[in-house]
């Protein structure tokens, strides 16, 4: 038998492409880092330490992606080698790998121009979806010539190996029993011992977050992500005894007007106003998409890219610093609607057994209220539909197909295409959703019952397209048009609703679900968690500003204490206006849980660590903080407490 040479013999083209895949991994994170520059750290220690992390984590993927090819020539009979049925599947493998690695290389561009991160759980999840984001992605970029380019660089990768004589050598080379398992055993070894081993937050050596995905790989972190999607409070994070948590926060929920209805692992309360009353204004609730605060003239931007919402602001009760919980708009739907501390991995809204959860729901219908959530797209899309028809919504949404269990009663309309003026993606435009809101509020007033409509904006999104015309910024030219065109559909909601005769005993409430980019140098960049948040037509709030420190889950308890209504609260949130009330912020990533009172800044990780910050507002920086033990265990108590009372079916 002929001598083989391991590395250029039979196995030749499986190394080409692991080189092809190490060379392009090396070239993706040199482009990367120098996008990241002005934000990353770049001694030449940082860099160094970036690089030897980043290979690492591209030799194991390596691996990882070339066992399949590996585990197949190790199983050819040698009489096989360089058959017809031999080089059929080794060049459609070769071609595939090639054309799945220029793809690959290109998504993650795409995906850290908008996330500033490698592959995450929102890419886990984008993959679920998948009409939403092919439609998103052909809006928002020229698909044909990316396609193209993918093509050809697969292509032109299969001539190089061609010339070089790869598949040549792969053919005509015999392999011995024992290289085989040689090398299957090796590559194998590498592979099994990085899994159990390593993680991919081994990556996150440095203070400064762009250098942690810098050090990351792409396809591990998806599959790391995958992996991760939901995690347990008590498996990753640190704990304090289950009592001490339950009795910290209930210090904290303490008012005037609430009492605790029994004792123990419990936040169960009954809230009541000293002046209760009866009344019962319709509420329009407005999650609008991806809406920074720093987009509005109200909140210092000298743009004017927000003429509406500033007037609207001029009557309007103001929150100044309010914080979103997340960087997803499920992360929002769960803040305003169960009002719970964020819990890690995935929201709520997407876990199994999220079904008859106690929910702002609960406490419009305890008062007679019709209750509807509208969304402009389908709402399958990140399990809305289920959520909001199992926790007490009617459903209005395109639906696109897509089927309700029989378990969850509720009432579904689609909204048809006589309805639509203007569809991308991710649904119908801003007016056309508000339309179909005024359109219901109409029926529901003619009916006799106070309703509380829950509407979800898409306009604010990537390919940020909306209906030409309307604004002075071309559709699909960038956020900037998005966010003027939100705007301007708002200021024609307002337009129209102030014409029927149910506006006068109507509340609006408009909130962000998130800011518009969340990531930053830091573990949490707080600035980017800042959110508008207004309460427009209770007498009580008038023009009021709220400078206190609070959480997207306390608006719903500001507005039902605004309203004197007495209920029942299984809330996390609270009123912000009661003098009792204690001023923090509770932000997170789906790993990171970050809990701010004032300046003091704790952040909360799996592996069970815990930092501590200073929190200089006007710089946005956090730099290390001693530690404060009461702080700590306050922020540990929040999340670990809103994780057990899920887990174990306290909610409902």
């Amino acid at each position: 038998m002929q001598k083989i040479n391991r590395f250029t013999g039979r196995y030749c083209s499986v190394w080409f492409l692991t080189i092809a895949y190490l060379c392009c991994s090396f070239a993706t994170r040199i482009s990367l880092f120098l996008w990241a520059a002005p934000e990353s750290e770049y001694s030449v220690g940082a860099i160094l330490k970036t690089f030897s992390y980043g290979f690492l984590f591209d030799f194991i993927t390596a691996c990882s992606v070339s066992l399949p090819a590996i585990l197949y020539n190790t199983l050819l009979p040698n009489p096989l080698i360089g058959s017809k049925l031999d080089k059929t599947l080794t060049y459609i493998f070769t071609f595939l790998t090639l054309f799945l690695l220029s793809f690959t290389t290109l998504a993650e561009f795409t995906f850290w121009e908008e996330f500033k991160s490698r592959f995450n759980f929102i890419a886990v999840d984008y993959l679920i979806y998948t009409h939403e984001v092919i439609a998103n992605i052909a809006e928002s970029y020229p698909l044909p010539l990316l396609f193209a380019i993918v093509l050809l660089t697969a292509l032109l990768g299969m001539y190089f190996i061609h010339k070089r004589k790869g598949f040549t050598s792969a053919f005509s080379s015999k392999a011995s029993l024992k290289t085989r398992f040689i090398v299957l055993a090796s590559v194998t070894a590498v592979v099994v011992l990085a899994t159990v081993g390593l993680q991919n937050t081994d990556a996150e050596w440095s203070a400064n977050r762009y250098n942690n995905e810098l050090s990351k790989n792409g396809i591990y972190s998806f599959f790391a992500a995958f992996r991760n999607n939901q995690m347990k409070y008590s498996e990753f994070y640190k704990t304090i005894p289950e009592n001490e948590a339950f009795d910290l926060v209930r210090n904290e929920l303490q008012q005037n007007n609430s009492r605790f209805q029994s004792n123990g692992l419990s936040i169960h309360r009954a809230v009541n106003s000293p002046n209760p009353s009866n009344e019962k204004p319709n509420v329009v609730f407005i999650l609008v998409e991806s809406l920074s605060a720093k987009f509005l003239g109200s909140y210092g931007n000298s743009e004017n890219l927000t003429p509406n919402l500033d007037k609207l602001a001029t009557k309007a009760c103001r929150f100044t610093n309010m914080f979103a919980t997340g960087t997803r708009t499920v992360r929002g739907m769960e803040a305003v609607t169960l009002c719970i501390s964020p819990t890690p991995g995935q929201s709520i809204v997407k876990r199994p057994k999220n079904a008859g959860l106690y929910t702002v729901s609960n406490v419009f219908k305890s008062k007679g209220y019709n209750c509807n959530f509208f969304y402009g797209g389908d709402g399958y899309f990140d399990n809305m539909d289920a959520y909001f028809g199992s926790n007490g919504f009617n459903i209005f949404d395109r639906g696109r197909g897509s089927i309700l269990s029989d378990d969850i009663k509720t009432t579904r309309t689609l909204i048809t295409d006589s309805q639509v003026t203007f569809e991308n993606a991710w649904g119908i435009c801003d007016e056309d959703i508000y339309n179909v809101m005024l359109e219901q509020a109409d029926k529901q007033y003619a009916s006799g019952k106070p309703f509380f409509n829950f509407v979800m904006t898409t306009s604010n999104h990537r390919p940020y397209t909306y209906p030409k015309g309307k604004i002075d910024i071309p559709s699909g030219t960038g956020r900037n048009g998005a966010v003027k065109y939100t705007d301007y559909a708002l200021g024609k909601l307002f337009e129209a609703a102030q014409k029927k005769p149910w506006f006068k005993n109507t509340v609006f409430v408009i909130i962000a679900d998130h800011c518009a980019s969340s990531a930053g140098k830091d573990e949490i960049d707080i600035v980017n968690y800042k959110i508008p948040a207004f309460i427009i037509g209770v007498e009580k709030l008038g023009q009021l500003q709220i400078t206190k420190q609070c959480s997207q889950i306390d608006l719903m308890p500001t507005l039902f204490g605004a309203l004197d209504w007495n209920y029942e609260s299984d809330f996390f949130g609270e009123d912000v206006l009661n003098p009792l009330y204690h001023e923090r912020a509770l932000v997170a990533t789906y790993r990171k849980l970050g809990y701010i009172k004032k300046d003091a800044v704790v952040i909360l990780s799996d592996q069970k660590s815990v930092n501590h910050y200073k929190w200089d507002n006007d710089k946005n920086t956090l730099t290390k903080a001693a530690k404060n033990p009461r702080l700590e265990r306050e922020a540990i108590a929040w999340y670990q407490t809103a994780d057990y009372l899920f887990n174990n079916n306290k909610l409902k």
